[in-house]
């Protein structure tokens, strides 16, 4: 482990959770990680929560068999909503139930200008419901070519929240990414200053670095000296997935995480045991047991550095379960209920509002979102497919299986 890391013991809460839940129905301990269908249902009781300052405590309140859960409406931190046919399939899902998402910018080709981004955010809005107040925060995607002058048009845009960086060919559509990031230091300085957050898929691309180790490396390579260099630079740790990153994230100031449902519910036994199942693949990878673990200790801490970011990647079916299958996991038609049942099973419901609607605000300086959103703890079937239109259709996570809370 790398000079200056923090242990995850150390973790504590930075501000007062929204809700205080009843000791009557805790519930210790984590998910297997295994498979959906092995949880272990609970009993239904019911709580509302709803935060109006970080003095107020929500009381739990007995209503019938069933527990619901009144929340500020959440922000996705981290989306791909891709375009065209897919994007009207898929940004429902979110604008059903989020405020605001960060969208990501790689498309192709991707997303490098403000015009372009003006242009993405269009079509984005033009496929969100009638009725909808949801926001697509726009971000552009960052390159060896991007300039300081770049930087500067993006904070005077309006439109741009971030810049991120992909390590070239370490994801989807990231061959136009960064191969050296000294070559970006320039950039990146324009960035601390004029106070616009970099966005990092944490992982490296050498051959010789084992693919579960690749974020691990990254953190000691890369990210690990660019903070060294440049230490006030707001820099997202996004789709974190070891110990590693968590310590990493703790460790350091102006530094913000997203994690996903996957990397909360499932480690890599999930995807290998049994038979390869693709609708777990994706980048960075599934890790072992204990980072798992840790990744749940972190997001229902109450440390206001971790915040809910789906990484929701939509790739037709016949993408997926091929001889190449592509990464990505799609989770946007279930995303606050999966992350509702993580923090049932570790007991800590009453630290979700803070991870899934103030944190990630507090992080990008904006205010929350000034309505509620209802979650109860009741039985549904997730669809096998969806529509994905072009006749194409997608398996989400938990298909065909039964999942414990839903939106109300």
């Amino acid at each position: 482990m790398a000079s200056g890391y923090v242990q995850i013991s150390n973790l504590k809460n930075v501000v007062c959770s929204s809700a205080r839940v009843s000791s009557q129905w805790r519930r210790p301990g984590a998910l297997s990680g295994i498979t959906p269908s092995r949880v272990v249902q609970g009993t239904r009781r019911s709580i509302t929560t709803c935060k109006k300052s970080s003095e107020e405590q929500a009381t739990p309140i007995q209503s019938g068999e069933e527990q619901r859960l009144t929340i500020v409406r959440p922000d996705d931190w981290h989306l791909h909503a891709r375009d065209d046919a897919t994007l009207k399939a898929v940004i429902p899902h979110t604008a059903k139930v989020f405020g605001r998402a960060i969208i990501m910018p790689n498309l192709v080709p991707p997303i490098t200008t403000v015009e372009q981004a003006v242009g993405y955010r269009e079509r984005i809005m033009q496929a969100v419901p009638e009725g909808s107040d949801f926001k697509p925060m726009m971000t552009l995607y960052l390159t060896e070519a991007t300039t300081p002058a770049d930087v500067e048009a993006a904070v005077k845009s309006g439109v741009v929240s971030a810049f991120k960086l992909y390590p070239s060919g370490a994801t989807t559509n990231s061959d136009a990414g960064v191969k050296n990031i000294d070559n970006c230091i320039d950039t990146l300085s324009a960035m601390a200053e004029l106070g616009l957050p970099l966005l990092v898929h944490g992982e490296v691309v050498d051959p010789g670095v084992d693919i579960f180790d690749r974020e691990r490396e990254f953190l000691d390579q890369k990210l690990g000296p660019l903070k060294a260099k440049l230490p006030s630079l707001h820099i997202v740790m996004e789709h974190a997935t070891t110990e590693e990153a968590v310590n990493f994230v703790l460790a350091h100031d102006n530094m913000g995480c997203t994690i996903t449902p996957q990397h909360l519910l499932f480690n890599r036994n999930a995807m290998l045991v049994g038979g390869i199942r693709p609708h777990f693949y994706c980048l960075p990878i599934l890790k072992r047991e204990k980072h798992r673990a840790a990744l749940v200790k972190a997001a229902t801490s109450g440390n206001t550095k971790f915040f809910l970011g789906t990484d929701s990647a939509p790739h037709a079916k016949n993408r997926k379960e091929c001889a190449c299958g592509c990464a990505g996991v799609f989770s946007a038609h279930a995303a606050l209920p999966l992350y509702a049942h993580v923090f049932d099973k570790a007991g800590a419901l009453d630290k979700l509002e803070g991870f899934a609607s103030l944190n990630g605000p507090l992080f990008y300086r904006m205010r929350p979102n000034t309505d509620t959103v209802t979650l109860v703890k009741r039985d549904w079937k997730v669809p096998s497919e969806y529509d994905l239109g072009a006749d194409n259709t997608i398996v989400p996570l938990w298909a065909g299986d039964v999942l414990p809370w839903q939106m109300e």
